[in-house]
């Protein structure tokens, strides 16, 4: 009998077969590791709403929606969390509209039409008082978010928010750090919880502990209907853009850096810094007991220092469990 009449796995159709597993193969690895970012992601915003208290029982929080993917991831796990979590608090999505030339104004409200988010768009043209004070050519950024703060701070006392949720990440919160370091010589970052300047809000940060690569991916998984933040044609502040370029560096070159530094921020030894506010160093008298904490300047080995343990909070530490590590 002659084999060409009988179809073997080497014809079009075993071909056909093959690849149609190996594609079933890549879609079910893509889920997983969809779903193992997401875990990821409501983990980490967990921990950080824990470790800070951030929302408490009875909350009104206020999300600042910009449009861009880290204010939509915002959103999204928070209202994750909300199904899990061991306590009641609300959530409002805000959109100040500053009347950028070409801002997509429906996209918003549809967006959040669709998945079914109370929301509230303030329409402010804080656009046009930019351009006249602003010289041409100079990045708006800094007058602009003055503007945009102040706004968001009234609206949020309008509508009877507790808590402003920002959508600030962990690379933000390094960046800040550095800036103030290189450019303003101070040792100062964007804390995850802080009283506002006015006196009247708490601001939380609770993407605090989350990576700015997460999110990007983040976004393209879930397909987030993105502004550009680049509709008012400011220049990039080119400080940052010059501080990003050094954590890249860092982070290629020697793995692990960044997250050292931003485990530094949370482990800080006042009386090894210069900061006399900080550490009553005019008054330091020896006491003839031992000090863990007292100088080891003729130790030739580096320092070293326990990670902070997280604060005791039934909501971290019911997310966390809900969220377990990869």
């Amino acid at each position: 009998m002659n084999d060409r009449l009988h179809p073997s796995a080497d014809t079009p159709s075993g071909d056909a077969s093959d690849q149609a597993a190996i594609s079933a193969k890549k879609a079910e690895k893509i889920a997983y590791e969809n779903n193992k970012l997401h875990k990821r992601l409501c983990r980490q915003v967990g921990q950080a709403i824990g470790d800070f208290n951030m929302i408490e029982d009875g909350d009104k929080v206020m999300v600042c929606l910009s449009g861009g993917k880290d204010s939509y991831a915002l959103l999204d796990i928070l209202l994750t969390l909300r199904e899990r979590a061991p306590i009641h608090f609300d959530i409002v999505a805000v959109n100040l509209d500053q009347k950028q030339p070409n801002f997509p104004a429906d996209v918003l409200p549809a967006y959040l039409e669709k998945i079914g988010v109370p929301y509230h768009i303030e329409n402010q043209d804080t656009y046009s008082i930019v351009k006249r004070v602003v010289p041409e050519g100079k990045t708006t950024c800094a007058l602009c978010s003055r503007l945009r703060r102040g706004i968001l701070y009234r609206v949020a006392t309008e509508l009877g928010a507790t808590k402003v949720a920002l959508g600030h990440h962990r690379d933000d919160i390094l960046e800040t750090f550095f800036l103030n370091m290189f450019f303003a010589g101070k040792l100062k970052g964007m804390p995850p919880k802080l009283q506002s300047d006015d006196g009247k809000q708490i601001v939380i940060r609770p993407l605090a502990y989350v990576k700015e690569a997460d999110l990007i991916r983040y976004a393209e998984v879930k397909q987030f209907p993105i502004i550009p933040c680049d509709l008012c044609g400011s220049q990039e502040n080119l400080q940052r853009k010059q501080i990003k370029g050094l954590m890249r560096e860092w982070e290629k070159k020697f793995p692990g850096r960044v997250d050292n530094i931003f485990s530094s921020l949370s482990t800080v030894v006042p009386s090894h810094l210069m900061d006399r506010d900080l550490f009553g160093f005019t008054a330091l008298q020896a006491t003839g007991e031992a000090d863990a904490n007292g100088d080891i300047a003729f130790d030739e080995e580096p320092c070293s220092t326990g990670a902070g343990q997280p604060a005791d909070n039934a909501f971290g530490s019911q997310i966390i469990s809900l969220f377990p590590a990869d």
